[in-house]
């Protein structure tokens, strides 16, 4: 039952509105109605949790079970050690239902200003929304983003971007290239290569450091928790053993070791590849890496070592923009790449009520900073 002390600094004509209905502001919806605070989640599409639905058929997390539950609900053990995207979103409407959240879908919020004592929403359909504080947990992979590659517009294959792929069955027998190697990209070559693709190529830029998934029941996902406060050459010596123990040295087939740390390379934001079967694709010649993606011409990918290829298709892995430009971009909280200057309970000097959760990709995992930040958040706010 929610604590009926709500703080008197936060008006209860005005709830703290939370932009997006996926993990992060369901978390903190339902950590601030445990303090007494009254929050609404204004999501854009019709249904909570729109992005993990749109995710590939085979996606599982990253991340155990244990450690990805949101406050005051654990993920339950039928779903499995790794939950797949089906289970995610059963688990987000059970969540929304368990906390009894006010959650208001077919809303999407354009623009806000602060006024007194709080902030002003201006929303689709001119609808003007006055609340105590905002929280934008609008997600991490909100807009596809694709790089200008000279010539795209005359390849004449199918081109399609990561965001649109859902399994391998429309690609059998076909010859497709998927460009870039991250989790989505290694995961979906491999999901072609054994779902009846006549060949796959991935294309890479920068070789990723891989790493088991779990290594004789010990998860990844615990050494990066272990490690994320220890200082980033102390993490990068202490993975690099076991790495190279884990994982067999595949520059033979096209894909070599990093030359930077582990760690190094995850506090840039490049987050290692949780290995889903891609090192035996690599292994067996099933998966076959080759040189960046440079620019396309009429039926042909020109790559980065000047070789040109023809896939009939071209899948690009190639991540997402946050896109809070469109939101926040006047309000001067964003720093040049368009990431917020300030995340969790902390706030941008002169956006005071202003949260922003969800935008940081952490080898700790997604979905445990997500829990911890809402905690954090709603905190801050109940105290006024």
């Amino acid at each position: 039952m929610a604590d009926s002390t709500a703080p008197l600094s936060l008006p209860q004509d005005r709830p703290v509105y939370v932009i997006g209905g996926g993990p992060g502001g369901l978390a903190v919806a339902a950590a601030l109605r445990v303090r007494g605070v009254r929050a609404v989640v204004l999501e854009k599409a019709e249904r909570l949790g729109a992005s993990w639905r749109g995710h590939y058929d085979r996606l599982h997390l990253h991340t155990t079970r244990r450690l990805s539950g949101l406050p005051g609900l654990a993920i339950p053990r039928a779903f499995g050690r790794w939950v797949s995207r089906d289970g995610v979103v059963a688990y987000l409407e059970t969540y929304a239902e368990y906390h009894q959240l006010d959650v208001v879908t077919g809303v999407e919020v354009t623009g806000l200003e602060p006024v007194e004592d709080g902030w002003l929403l201006l929303a689709t359909g001119g609808r003007e929304l006055r609340g105590s504080a905002v929280v934008v947990a609008t997600g991490f992979n909100h807009t596809p983003y694709l790089p200008d590659w000279p010539g795209l517009t005359g390849y004449g294959g199918e081109f399609l971007h990561a965001g649109r792929y859902r399994n391998p069955r429309p690609y059998a027998e076909k010859d497709v290239l998927v460009v870039g190697v991250g989790n989505t990209g290694a995961e979906i070559a491999v999901d072609l290569a054994e779902g009846g693709a006549g060949r796959v190529r991935l294309a890479v830029r920068t070789a990723p450091h891989i790493v088991r998934r779990s290594t004789a029941g010990w998860p990844a996902q615990m050494s990066g928790i272990l490690c994320r406060r220890l200082p980033v050459a102390v993490a990068d010596r202490l993975a690099r053993p076991v790495t190279r123990v884990g994982v067999p040295d595949l520059s033979s087939k096209g894909l070599p070791r990093p030359d930077t740390g582990l760690f190094s390379r995850a506090r840039q934001g490049a987050i290692p590849v949780q290995d889903v079967g891609l090192i035996d694709a690599v292994r067996k010649g099933r998966v076959e890496p080759v040189a960046a993606v440079e620019s396309f011409e009429e039926g042909k990918v020109i790559l980065a070592d000047g070789s040109r290829i023809g896939p009939e298709v071209v899948i690009a892995a190639t991540g997402y923009r946050r896109a809070l430009e469109g939101l926040v971009g006047d309000l001067g909280v964003l720093d040049s790449r368009g990431r917020p200057v300030a995340h969790g309970r902390r706030t941008a000097p002169g956006a005071p009520g202003l949260y922003f959760t969800g935008f940081t990709n952490p080898v700790s995992g997604m979905l445990r900073e997500l829990s911890r930040d809402a905690e954090k958040i709603a905190k801050a706010i109940a105290r006024g």
